[in-house]
């Protein structure tokens, strides 16, 4: 068994991100950046991650954001994809992401199970945690999306 320190933990969830939206809508990403308070926060998937290692997984981002990726991921226009569409990407995006993470992490000391995941939209939405949770905050960009992900320990 590989011992992984939960410190460098988010890099397993943002790898997992970057790789499935690579992959199913064919885009790339400049930079990750660490971001505690992020200005693009209308719409935030969440899963919780039950076990050994209880977290919860967010993955916040806009419309516009996910309405390129889905437009990407199915070849429909940007015009043409509704906030059902939009809703039901950003919970395969969470559901991807947090399995595959799982997976990348199955031979190591990080256990943990998968909820289903559920959305909270709104303008303006904070994720606060108690001083004692461990939150650690990445985002993905390039010229058409902004993605953040944080995984909050408790």
């Amino acid at each position: 068994m590989n011992f992984f320190s939960i410190d460098n933990l988010e890099k397993y969830f943002m790898d997992a991100l970057s790789e499935i939206i690579s992959k199913m809508a064919g885009l790339t990403f400049n930079a990750l950046l660490t971001e505690e308070n992020s200005s693009f926060d209308e719409i935030t998937g969440v899963m919780i991650l039950p076990g050994k290692n209880n977290g919860i997984l967010f993955i916040t981002t806009n419309e516009n954001s996910l309405r390129f990726i889905c437009s990407c991921m199915t070849g429909t226009q940007k015009e043409d994809v509704s906030i059902n569409d939009i809703e039901d990407t950003l919970c395969e995006l969470v559901n991807m992401t947090a399995g595959s993470a799982k997976q990348r992490l199955s031979k190591s000391n990080i256990i943990f199970n998968l909820s289903e995941p559920f959305l909270f939209k709104g303008k303006n939405m904070q994720i606060l945690c108690k001083n004692k949770t461990r939150v650690i905050s990445s985002v993905l960009e390039n010229e058409e999306v902004i993605i953040g992900v944080k995984i909050a320990y408790l």
